[in-house]
């Protein structure tokens, strides 16, 4: 058992690795495809829309293997599977974000841009001053479900070969010829969604002043 749980334990740090990164990537750029799905300039907008609606709308587990195989074949460029792995599901969840963007954003009243002009802010200012906040408070509860399903969507690493929880606990499985390692996995990954819960959690009692 005490080896067993080095084997997932170490699959655990791979598996968060690829959370945290796909989390660090994939957050901030989810804001430039909001903002160029919201603009105004059809030339941009368009473009967007159709980029969005393939990658929220095709499976995460075919973007993983044609982002990795696809550079080859096309390139004949080759690159490892965790960057693979990291390239497709920051731009996966990016895509989501976006979205959750862009619903906060729109929910903002135009009356808040006045407000912010009416003080002397520029518009720039007025966003991440006024709007922002408000924001961030409001896409809150949906962020958190998408960063949740990260938690478990690390296990489609597995795909292209990427070594994290989920295939350690496949190949313990296989080797015992037992079920054990996978029920020990899922308790990994439910004890790491209970930490993402509570951290979020936290945050929504420290934004509760936006009410």
């Amino acid at each position: 058992m005490e080896k067993l749980l080095v084997v997932l334990l170490q699959g655990s740090l791979v598996s968060i690795k690829i959370f945290c990164l796909t989390l660090l990537f994939s957050l901030p750029l989810g804001l430039p495809m909001a903002a160029a799905r919201m603009s105004k300039n059809a030339f941009i907008s368009w473009p967007a829309r159709v980029f969005l609606l393939v990658i929220r709308g095709t499976p995460l587990i075919l973007q993983l293997i044609f982002v990795y195989f696809a550079p080859y074949y096309l390139f004949k460029v080759s690159y490892d599977r965790f960057t693979a792995a990291i390239v497709a599901m920051s731009i996966n969840y990016a895509a989501y974000f976006a979205e959750i963007y862009r619903g906060g954003i729109e929910s903002i009243p135009t009356g808040q841009y006045e407000a912010g002009k009416v003080l002397g802010f520029t518009r720039m200012q007025t966003f991440f001053r006024i709007v922002l906040p408000q924001v961030v408070k409001r896409i809150l509860p949906a962020t958190g479900n998408e960063v949740i399903t990260l938690v478990k969507d690390t296990a489609l690493a597995q795909v292209i070969g990427v070594s994290e929880l989920f295939r350690a606990a496949q190949n313990a499985a296989s080797r015992e010829f037992s079920t054990m390692p996978i029920f020990v996995a899922g308790i990994f990954y439910f004890i790491m969604n209970w930490v993402v819960s509570a951290v979020f959690l936290r945050i929504e009692k420290k934004l509760d002043y936006y009410k």
